[in-house]
């Protein structure tokens, strides 16, 4: 099949790459001048478990302050437009919440998004060691635990994932400093989970790689390529995408939508509308100070919703929640709160003077945490989408998956989990 591709971040250039190695002639349109150029340039490069990543599944991240539950960076900040979906959203997400603390069992989002997350790294490693190829990688994941309501707070997630025959290690505060040295004196922790078999890598690295060797398999990528309009197919009529500044549509067998942010532009007009909130954060990269005063494992600071990791020669911070249309300016608060906690968490780490590249960046979150993948319900016309922050761990497992619905194939779990249409039935 001749198959369109419309974005180049991390999804985008995974989808490419395995529909090429199952056959098809690929074309990926970028609007950008190369790939990795938004929600995968700056993010914390988390590779699992994706329920410990902030704001990954309804439940596991409270939206509603309380005493015993995560700080002030677990509390989204309101936009100013779409006030009532983004009410919605955090409605939703409260009353999982509460289900979870009541007793109920872990949903079926949670061990859907760890099948995928595992069957994701696997294929990242292997095509890590299949191209000899090295993106900062760190080995081992730390969530640090502020106090046992914390760690109480996660019980569904910690279910969820030993039904799934992940590894984990419950450390206490002693503990925790033994395998963190680095930890600052004034860091208040009261231990840790630790997963030896996860940790973090540079994600804007690897998908400029992964490009690199799409392309030497074929795909053919055409940047600074604007997508105004999707036709879908009908009546024997192929699909068609229309580029800014060409008169003439293009045809192809079928088309990806891959694009995040700018999906709900192209697909409203289609009718296909999606139950997807745009949900903000920051990430900052600092050069390093001195290589002692790092983490050694990718962090996760539950009390503040907020990832660390040292990617070569940076520290790495994400953090903040923002709801709705992103603003021009930033959120300063946030930002001092983020330099703050990693001075306090490991202090000397990291230069915040001089060198500082600050991203902000935008995630489309879906109301279970799980994407949207397959078929959209218009003739040739495909999604993946609504990866949230999980981006980095499931590129590899939603690309493989929508590469075998594309060619008629059973998959690895159950598509009907993520059927972009699952909302409304």
């Amino acid at each position: 099949m001749n198959i369109a591709i419309v974005g180049a971040g991390s999804i985008g250039v995974a989808t490419a790459h395995a529909l090429a190695q199952a056959g098809h002639e690929v074309t990926v349109y970028e609007r950008h001048g190369t790939a990795a150029e938004e929600a995968s340039f700056g993010h914390a490069g988390w590779l699992g478990p994706s329920l410990l990543q902030p704001w990954s599944v309804q439940g596991i991240c409270s939206a509603q302050r309380s005493p015993d539950l995560p700080g002030r960076q677990a509390l989204p900040r309101l936009g100013a437009s779409g006030l009532t979906a983004q009410l919605r959203w955090l409605w939703q997400w409260r009353q999982a919440s509460r289900r979870l603390r009541s007793g109920a069992p872990p949903s079926p989002a949670m061990a859907a998004l760890e099948k995928l997350t595992q069957h994701s790294q696997q294929l990242q490693q292997s095509l890590w060691r299949q191209w000899d190829f090295d993106p900062e990688y760190v080995a081992g994941s730390l969530v640090l635990l502020g106090n046992e309501a914390e760690h109480e707070q996660l019980g569904p997630a910690l279910a969820a994932l030993a039904d799934a025959g992940t590894r984990c290690e419950t450390l206490d505060a002693a503990q925790t400093r033994l395998r963190e040295p680095s930890l600052g004196d004034e860091a208040r922790i009261a231990g840790a989970l630790y997963f030896p078999q996860a940790g973090a890598a540079n994600g804007r690295l690897s998908t400029l790689m992964q490009r690199q060797i799409a392309q030497n398999a074929g795909v053919r990528f055409e940047t600074q390529r604007a997508v105004r309009q999707l036709h879908p197919g009908a009546a024997g009529r192929t699909a068609r995408v229309q580029l800014h500044q060409e008169d003439n549509s293009r045809p192809h067998d079928a088309i990806v939508v891959c694009a995040g942010a700018q999906a709900e532009s192209l697909l409203s007009p289609i009718g296909v509308h999606l139950p997807l909130v745009a949900l903000h954060g920051y990430g900052v990269n600092a050069p390093l100070r001195d290589q002692g005063y790092a983490p050694r494992h990718a962090i996760v600071d539950w009390s503040e919703q907020m990832t660390l990791v040292r990617l070569g020669q940076r520290m790495r911070i994400v953090a903040g929640a923002e709801l709705g249309r992103r603003g021009p300016s930033m959120h300063e608060a946030t930002l001092q709160r983020m330099y703050h906690r990693l001075n306090m968490l490991f202090p000397g780490s990291a230069m915040l003077a001089s060198g500082v590249q600050i991203w902000h960046g935008t995630r489309m979150q879906s109301p279970d945490g799980l994407p949207l993948l397959g078929a959209s319900g218009q003739p040739g016309i495909w999604l993946n989408l609504g990866h949230g922050s999980c981006g980095a761990a499931i590129a590899q497992g939603c690309a493989s998956m929508l590469a075998d619905l594309i060619s008629g194939r059973s998959g690895f779990m159950d598509s009907a989990l993520l059927d972009p249409r699952r909302f409304n039935r």
